[in-house]
């Protein structure tokens, strides 16, 4: 229980490092979002393109798809740039994001067009991928409302929020929202992507050193439901003018 104690800026097991999400910072892109958890920062833009892919033309429905990458410095040594998106966990990464913020909108608004999500990574200290989606949806909400205004499509074609949240089992207690030196130290660690309907679009989780039981999978999914909900009302703060959160 010691280590919980001494958490970075002495948080709590189940309390976010501070939240701080800036829109539109880009001057071009449709719609985006500047999001900070704690030390971690990621550049959200989101993108309209008037085609979607080939195999959507003549089905009448739309394309939303996501690119994450890492920039040079965003961690303590600099990494290379993975300019052709090749690398496993640039992959893996960029997946899980399209696959979260495709399940909040109603493909069929775009109408054969898409959205694409860039995610980059500036400043790196733990929960890149949970900060990535959490910044996605606001980048993607806020382009699909200047869409709409410019009857670029004829609704919004929101169906829910969506945020994500890391958590990890320290000596069997759960923690969540963890920086770089929690998630180095930690055995087995998971992510969570939720809307706020309370329901999991997605949960990805490993246990790197021995095993973990149902009990303390349950214990994390909890204390992930607490975070993503504290994330919708962050998130709200944003896009609640023209897209009220219901929990």
């Amino acid at each position: 229980m010691s280590k919980i104690i001494k958490r970075a800026e002495g948080r709590l097991q189940n309390q976010l490092r501070k939240i701080n999400i800036t829109p539109q910072v880009s001057e071009y892109a449709e719609g985006s979002a500047l999001i900070e958890f704690g030390k971690t920062k990621v550049l959200c833009t989101a993108t309209f393109e008037s085609k979607a892919p080939s195999w959507l033309i003549g089905t009448g429905s739309g394309w939303v798809t996501a690119e994450y990458g890492m920039l040079p410095r965003s961690t303590h040594t600099r990494i290379k740039r993975d300019k052709a998106l090749t690398g496993g966990r640039t992959q893996e990464i960029s997946r899980l994001i399209g696959r979260s913020l495709r399940s909040a909108v109603d493909l069929t608004v775009l109408n054969e067009k898409q959205i694409i999500v860039d995610c980059d990574v500036i400043t790196a200290d733990g929960g890149t991928r949970t900060a990535a989606v959490t910044g996605g949806f606001i980048a993607l909400a806020l382009a699909l409302k200047k869409l709409q205004g410019l009857n670029e499509i004829k609704a919004l074609g929101l169906k829910h929020y969506v945020s994500a949240i890391s958590v990890g089992l320290w000596e069997s207690v759960p923690l969540i929202d963890l920086d770089y030196e929690e998630d180095s130290e930690i055995g087995t660690d998971m992510n969570f992507v939720m809307n706020n309907k309370n329901e999991f679009i997605e949960v990805q989780g490993t246990a790197e050193e021995g095993t973990f039981s149902r009990a303390q999978l349950f214990s994390m999914m909890e204390i992930a439901e607490g975070g993503c909900k504290e994330l919708f009302v962050n998130q709200e703060k944003i896009i609640g003018s023209f897209f009220p959160l219901n929990l």
